[in-house]
């Protein structure tokens, strides 16, 4: 066999050897190398080096310059960076936002975990977080009790809608502006307990708003009962919701009774995290 090809087997066995060691591991193969290149020129940036020439650019990621030029020329137009009166470049604001945005989540995460596990610890069922999304509540942490009721597909990074469910409902009642877009719409109806009639909906979230809870009894899912509160931000709005679920049973009663009072303290306690006004007065 040519000396080229038991190269090659070799080369090919050590790749085998590191995806074997590394599940995570990338396939070469599966990564596009114009996006490696151009996060490769938003890597160059930092706070010791905010704005940097296309001379600095070609030298820090080993790119020619007319490969550069070409890339950076692309992240301007998408708004990651910008061109200074100098013809340099500096990262843009698109690029500040979703840093801010993934700073905010993580932020928040790192708040709520402990009453999230508090609450599943207490109850046995399983706590949610959720921010909301542009087509619905966003389950953004979760954390399983004892005994909790298997619901795989409601893990973190799904989206619920905002007319049944527990947390989805408390952002709803709490958002003018997503209220008013989403009841705007036909709603689609998940159990014989989903709730579609426009006035119907709006007189529970009215009272939603007013009592500081919402109680899930199976309108999103059979079997299914959640009790959720909201989550307030430094500026008074809705950041978040603190909820509970698991099988219907545990939420009627004097459970429930219980259940309210845990996950709106729970909810309170992370707003002052978050530094809510009414929960820091």
């Amino acid at each position: 066999m040519p000396a080229r090809d038991n190269d090659r087997q070799d080369t090919d066995r050590q790749d085998n050897d590191r995806r074997d060691e590394d599940p995570k591991a990338e396939d070469p193969k599966n990564m596009v190398n114009s996006v490696v290149r151009a996060g490769q020129l938003l890597d160059a940036f930092d706070s010791g080096k905010p704005v940097l020439g296309l001379t600095e650019l070609c030298a820090a990621t080993g790119l020619n310059k007319t490969t550069t030029h070409r890339l950076l020329s692309t992240l301007v137009r998408m708004g990651w960076l910008t061109r200074t009166s100098g013809g340099d470049y500096k990262v843009g604001m698109k690029l500040f936002s979703l840093g801010s945005v993934a700073l905010a989540d993580f932020s928040l995460r790192d708040e709520a975990r402990p009453s999230l596990l508090s609450l599943a610890e207490q109850f046995g069922d399983t706590a949610y977080l959720m921010i909301p999304g542009d087509s619905g509540a966003v389950v953004i942490d979760r954390y399983e009790g004892e005994s909790p009721l298997s619901v795989k597909h409601i893990g973190i990074g799904t989206v619920l809608p905002y007319h049944a469910a527990a947390g989805p409902m408390t952002m709803l009642a709490h958002l003018p502006d997503v209220r008013e877009r989403w009841l705007a719409e036909p709603l689609k109806e998940f159990t014989r307990h989903t709730v579609r009639d426009r006035a119907t909906l709006e007189s529970q979230l009215d009272e939603i708003r007013e009592e500081g809870y919402t109680v899930s009894d199976e309108d999103y899912l059979n079997g299914v009962g959640a009790v959720a509160a909201p989550v307030f931000g430094r500026t008074g709005t809705l950041e978040a919701t603190v909820s509970l679920g698991g099988p219907a049973g545990h939420f009627r009663g004097s459970r429930l009774v219980s259940i309210i009072s845990a996950v709106r303290e729970a909810a309170a306690t992370v707003s002052a995290r978050l530094g809510s006004p009414d929960e820091a007065a």
